[in-house]
């Protein structure tokens, strides 16, 4: 059997505005710097995606854009004018509104909707739900308090992404920004 990672990776630390709507927040300083050392952890640990599904929010996708960086420092660190999320071995990026909207289950369904040829996702999200998408997939291991602002759970699926079932899919590995 074949099997596969699930990487679930709450987005990075956020500021607070009155000014701007929350779809709009961006990254702290401190939130860039951890979206890049998740990213480092992922490629030290061997946990390179193929495929990233995040939310459209400007503070997920900022968090997949420090990842990105961070995934490159331990790779022959490029050249000032290229960009690393055009490598010919970029992962396949989406952005979709689900993660935004909706609960554990609409997130569970984007999974097993995955390209067979995929073996390592990573989802980046927010709370409450990319927590709770967490526990529905390993229930016997909860992670305490949930997901904290840059912090991932690495979740093992043995078997096609169609067929992954709450229960079915323990965790791992974590990484947490701050502990």
């Amino acid at each position: 059997m074949t099997e596969r990672r699930i990487v679930l990776l709450r987005h990075a630390q956020a500021g607070q505005s009155p000014d701007l709507p929350d779809f709009d927040r961006p990254l702290t300083a401190l939130g860039a710097a951890d979206a890049a050392a998740a990213g480092q952890w992922l490629a030290e640990h061997h946990y390179r995606p193929d495929t990233v599904i995040c939310s459209p929010a400007q503070r997920t996708r900022q968090t997949w854009h420090g990842v990105a960086l961070g995934l490159t420092e331990l790779a022959e660190r490029p050249s000032r004018t290229s960009d690393p999320l055009a490598s010919p071995n970029a992962p396949i990026v989406h952005y979709e509104a689900t993660i935004y909207q909706h609960g554990a289950e609409e997130l569970l369904d984007l999974l097993r909707a995955l390209d067979p040829s995929r073996s390592v996702v990573l989802l980046i999200g927010h709370n409450p739900s990319i927590s709770q998408l967490s526990y529905l997939l390993d229930p016997t291991h909860p992670i305490s308090g949930g997901l904290g602002a840059s912090d991932m759970a690495v979740h093992r699926v043995t078997g096609d992404w169609a067929t992954v079932d709450p229960g079915e899919a323990p965790v791992t590995d974590r990484f947490t920004a701050h502990p």
